[in-house]
């Protein structure tokens, strides 16, 4: 909660998923796991039943809050996942939404039922947590290689909007989308490097010898990116804040950026800052899909996140965003 507000906030939020999804408001409450929205746990029950109680909540797992006290199970009707962003933009949650569908579609991975989306708020199925178990980690491995087995249409999202946190991603043109492996490359520098790197120099992140260094990256970024990769979906925004172990066994990926894209991204994106039993996921992925140097093309698929996160947040990560490059042209 953010400061005495924060009851009202959360009943407000509540009874706004009440009225989409119907039923009453027993709880709502906020959560962590929202990363730039707030977040929020809310049960609903028969609308017969007892008026709405609020509580702060905090805490740093993803959609995770400490449980209020019990209620009989038959006034257990549901309990939801909720976000919410002010003043973001009318197609933020039905991109989020359109993301999770795209991973639901492949059947690869697991992700949280979407239960509502409207502008403002978008509404998923609780997921209970649990910790990270190295069971969990290998399937989250084999999820993974099976995900990016999956191909794609074309590099990005032509004709559907798409963000990376706040920021929004450019695609190709629809009537001239990236398909073959080998518009990668072209793809990469034009939507995914150029366009973060603008905002970032712009913002006054990057030392222009650091802003060379990006430049010159994406003007050979077909000598450094290994083997022709044709379109494949990916997660697009896997740091380790997006994946959610969960008490069911299986770990769920949210929050994604969902697109046509490089596999290695999603990979490197997990190195970035750290992830669970890392070592068991990537393992148990490249006994299904092994991927000849990918160590060396790490730093260039990291990139883009370290250019965003420039963009965001100011010289902190301009550095590194140099160093990143300069390790990208050297492979």
């Amino acid at each position: 909660m953010r400061g005495s507000s924060g009851g009202r906030e959360a009943t407000a939020v509540g009874t706004r998923v009440a009225r989409l999804l119907g039923g009453g408001l027993r709880y709502a409450g906020a959560v962590g796991g929202g990363s730039i929205c707030a977040a929020w746990r809310v049960e609903l029950t028969p609308a017969s039943a007892s008026a709405p109680t609020t509580a702060p909540a905090p805490t740093t797992a993803p959609l995770a809050t400490p449980a209020p006290a019990p209620v009989p199970p038959a006034a257990r009707a549901r309990t939801v996942f909720a976000k919410t962003l002010p003043d973001a933009p009318p197609d933020f949650f039905a991109a989020e939404a359109a993301g999770l569908r795209d991973l639901r579609d492949t059947g690869a991975v697991a992700v949280p039922g979407t239960a509502a989306v409207t502008e403002g708020l978008l509404v998923l199925d609780w997921v209970e947590p649990g910790p990270p178990t190295p069971a969990q980690a290998e399937r989250l491995g084999r999820d993974l290689a099976a995900l990016h087995a999956t191909p794609a249409p074309s590099y990005g999202t032509p004709g559907r909007a798409a963000y990376l946190g706040p920021l929004p991603l450019t695609s190709p043109d629809p009537a001239h989308p990236a398909t073959r492996a080998a518009d990668w490359p072209a793809f990469h520098a034009e939507h995914r490097l150029l366009p973060f790197l603008r905002r970032a120099v712009d913002n006054g992140a990057l030392e222009p010898a650091d802003a060379a260094a990006v430049e010159r990256l994406c003007g050979t970024l077909d000598r450094v990116a290994g083997p022709p990769q044709p379109p494949a979906v990916i997660h697009g925004d896997l740091w380790s804040g997006n994946v959610h172990w969960s008490a069911d066994g299986r770990a769920h990926l949210v929050d994604p950026a969902a697109q046509g894209g490089h596999p290695e991204t999603d990979l490197a994106l997990l190195e970035l800052f750290g992830c669970p039993l890392l070592t068991r996921v990537l393992a148990a992925y490249e006994e299904l899909r092994p991927v000849d140097g990918r160590a060396a093309r790490v730093p260039l698929h990291q990139l883009q996140h370290l250019l965003v996160h420039a963009a965001l947040f100011g010289a902190g990560y301009g550095a590194r965003c140099g160093a990143a490059a300069r390790a990208a042209l050297a492979s």
